[in-house]
């Protein structure tokens, strides 16, 4: 494709399309690069699956819009030589400025190969929620899978990870992960089994250089409810969240040990087991990624399930909008909200916004904890803090058991692993009051001052606003002294 030709101006009016539709765009282009690089066998011989080569990336300002590329490497079953080239433009306006860009991918993006990705024209993005809605007594598991597809609704594959990776994360929130989290048991309670959670945690880790997480060194652990190791039976569904769970804690806690443990059903009373048990077997920070509806039994799950002082217990508050869900809900737990994540030319260098899926409002049973002292609700207040969620700005997850390799998620399943992760790093849960610490430190967060996700009036309780709100809570990570 030549950076003068009718499939580049395809590609640009595409992205004018998508970006009607979405808060920022993302393009993939596959060249062929053998005549590059010379004998790409040899290179390939050598590698297996994709990598990153030396980070062939930079970031330039275009008439106000702020473009981001990164450039992988991967070879084919015939052994060629493939570069993949993302370019994500963080804005709606002026997009006939990605002409120049395209057009800088290697000369004339040199010829394109029958074995290259497919061309970009026409491709559109879905969001699929990975869990079916659940009965009553139920939960849901809150992973939205954000897919590329074709005019006729074929699922594009990712041949190399497309979502924010460890550093992003780390950048987003100023973590110390490298160097904090030793010592620290981070447990994922989920429901049904994934046959290949470790084997998947495993491709995850080696791709981005993190030390190796395994039963056989000792890390990694995977029991059922009762800690036992007969698995249940397996759920395509789950088995995705599974993996998003286990990839978001090593991503921003790779220090951290991790307990998977995997409940009989998706049953409210079926996943508290597992939280009890994640409990007794010494996990310092149980997460849960998943959220069903208010009922009048839920003070009796909080003494039952979620009351374990000296472990710090996080819980998502759910991918509709305004309103609650438990266990969010509970005063035992940290409810955690979403947020859109951007890159940005700022000091941070990331902007976060409300992300209108994001769960938030009052508890129609749980009271309120002496901590959260807003007074828009008498009951207890969803959420407490929050982290990226928007599948739109979503994270890389290797998942091989039904979804067939690197994939892209948000939900607040992801916002939940993270800040529980978050927590791993303070290592401070043994003598923090259940969600109390943020509160005692909102100002070590990030205030998420903007967005939307919901109608209740304009008030906080649905909207952004400075200091506390419902869909981000106090904020989101600047560092761990919040947790």
């Amino acid at each position: 494709m030549r950076g003068d030709s009718p499939q580049l101006g395809r590609v640009v009016r595409n992205l004018a399309d998508n970006a009607a539709r979405h808060t920022h765009t993302q393009v993939t282009l596959t060249a062929s690069i053998r005549d590059v690089v010379g004998n790409t066998a040899a290179i390939c011989d050598a590698r297996r699956g994709a990598w990153s080569p030396p980070r062939m990336s930079e970031r330039s300002a275009l008439g106000g819009d702020v473009l981001t590329t990164r450039t992988v490497a991967y070879c084919d079953a015939a052994h060629t030589l493939f570069a993949v080239r993302e370019l994500t433009y963080m804005a709606r306006r002026t997009l006939a400025l990605a002409a120049l860009a395209v057009a800088a991918f290697v000369p004339a993006l040199l010829a394109p190969t029958v074995s290259a990705a497919p061309s970009p024209v026409g491709l559109a993005h879905r969001n699929t929620p990975v869990c079916s809605a659940p009965g009553p007594g139920d939960a849901a598991c809150h992973a939205i899978r954000h897919d590329t597809v074709t005019p006729d609704g074929r699922t594009v594959p990712n041949v190399a990870p497309a979502g924010y990776g460890p550093a992003d994360l780390q950048s987003a929130y100023k973590l110390p992960s490298m160097t904090a989290g030793g010592g620290q048991t981070v447990a994922i309670v989920d429901a049904y089994d994934d046959p290949k959670a470790e084997s998947d945690l495993a491709v995850y880790r080696s791709h981005y250089g993190l030390a190796a997480c395994t039963t056989a060194n000792g890390c990694f652990r995977k029991v059922n409810q009762s800690g036992g190791t007969k698995a249940p039976r397996a759920n395509s569904g789950w088995a995705q969240e599974i993996s998003l769970d286990l990839d978001m804690v090593s991503a921003v806690c790779p220090n951290c040990h991790i307990l998977l443990v995997e409940a009989t059903s998706a049953s409210l009373t079926n996943l508290g087991a597992a939280v009890n048990e994640a409990a007794t077997l010494g996990a310092t920070v149980i997460s849960n990624s998943y959220g069903g509806a208010e009922s009048g039994s839920d003070t009796s799950y909080d003494s039952a399930y979620f009351n374990h002082p000296g472990v710090a217990i996080t819980a998502s508050s759910g991918d509709n909008g305004y309103g609650v869900e438990y266990p969010a809900a509970s005063r035992y737990v940290t409810a955690v909200g979403g947020t859109s994540l951007l890159k940005s030319t700022a000091i941070r260098g990331w902007n976060e916004t409300v992300w209108s899926g994001a769960g938030s409002g009052c508890s129609a049973y749980d009271p309120k904890p002496s901590w959260q002292q807003d007074t828009g609700c008498t009951q207890r207040t969803v959420a407490d803090v929050a982290a990226v969620a928007d599948p739109n700005t979503g994270v890389a997850v290797y998942d091989s058991y039904s979804a067939g390799g690197w994939l892209v998620f948000g939900g607040t399943s992801v916002a939940s692993p993270v800040i529980g992760s978050v927590y791993a790093l303070a290592g401070n849960a043994r003598t923090v009051a259940y969600g109390s610490s943020p509160y005692s430190n909102p100002g070590s967060l990030f205030d998420v001052t903007s967005g939307s996700n919901g109608s209740c009036g304009g008030i906080y309780l649905c909207t952004g606003v400075g200091g506390y709100d419902g869909p981000t809570g106090l904020g989101t990570p600047n560092g761990t002294a919040a947790f």
